[in-house]
């Protein structure tokens, strides 16, 4: 059976995240769904990375086993023939070796984190960014992050519900940047590791976001990460802001040539 690598992109909101669910709209049963109507019979995918309710995606990676050999072009166009009209679409195909796999091979994921600081509320480009009401002082920030960065039991960013076997992770980068906006300033955080804890980003981000409201110290971040406890976490930022933005691998899938 050929293995094809399929490149993903989705705006999170109508979905309860990328996981089937009984009786809840997933991005994996949408695709699982189209990919039945392009070979009739049932379909089970392999994603790089279990997204939340909410969370988008411009650099998911998943793979699929399909009956034929199709070339890689027609088969992310019949997808997105059939994906219609989910806010889902296959921006990237590649027929790969039969060992590859999406979740287990890959090297590195990486997040984006968008964050808009402005009064009004968003109209246009609501549920694609957090919108807060104050500026937030990026240098604060990080230099709060840098405490993070490195290998580290990530306890206190955890969820509670988290079923990875331990804390211990290497965050890479967790890096901010700030761009003027006509009504605001607009921030990302780009977020880098091999593998990430439940709801860890998200608790990132709505930690950092107090230290640039003057709320929390860099000082306060250190202690909360020392604590290694869940309770002394700020608060958890919502999914909206959030991105699955590149996943890397030993070697590209989707390289041209």
């Amino acid at each position: 059976m050929p293995r094809y690598a399929l490149l993903i992109e989705y705006h999170g909101a109508p979905f309860s995240g990328w996981q089937k669910q009984p009786d809840r709209p997933s991005v994996q049963g949408a695709i699982e769904d189209a990919l039945a109507k392009v070979e009739p019979h049932e379909h089970a995918i392999a994603a790089a990375g279990r997204t939340d309710a909410g969370v988008h995606a411009t650099g998911q990676v998943a793979h699929c086993d399909m009956d034929r050999e199709w070339d890689p072009f027609r088969l992310s166009e019949a997808l997105n023939y059939h994906l219609k009209p989910n806010p889902v679409a296959i921006v990237g195909c590649a027929r790969v070796a039969d060992d590859f796999h999406a979740r287990f091979g890959a090297l590195e994921r990486q997040y984006l984190f968008r964050v808009i600081a402005r009064r009004p509320p968003l109209t246009f480009e609501a549920g694609q960014y957090w919108c807060v009401k104050r500026q937030l002082d990026l240098d604060a920030m990080q230099e709060a992050a840098n405490r993070l960065v490195g290998h580290h039991d990530f306890t206190t960013f955890r969820s509670t519900i988290c079923q990875a076997k331990s804390p211990m992770k290497t965050l890479d980068e967790l890096r901010i940047e700030a761009f003027p906006r006509a009504f605001g300033t607009e921030y990302h955080f780009h977020v880098r590791a091999r593998s990430f804890l439940h709801n860890q980003v998200r608790s990132f981000v709505g930690t950092l976001e107090r230290v640039g409201a003057g709320s929390w110290t860099p000082d306060d971040v250190s202690k909360a990460l020392a604590a290694k406890d869940r309770a002394a976490c700020g608060p958890v930022s919502p999914p909206h802001g959030l991105y699955l933005a590149h996943v890397r691998y030993p070697t590209d899938p989707f390289a041209q040539g």
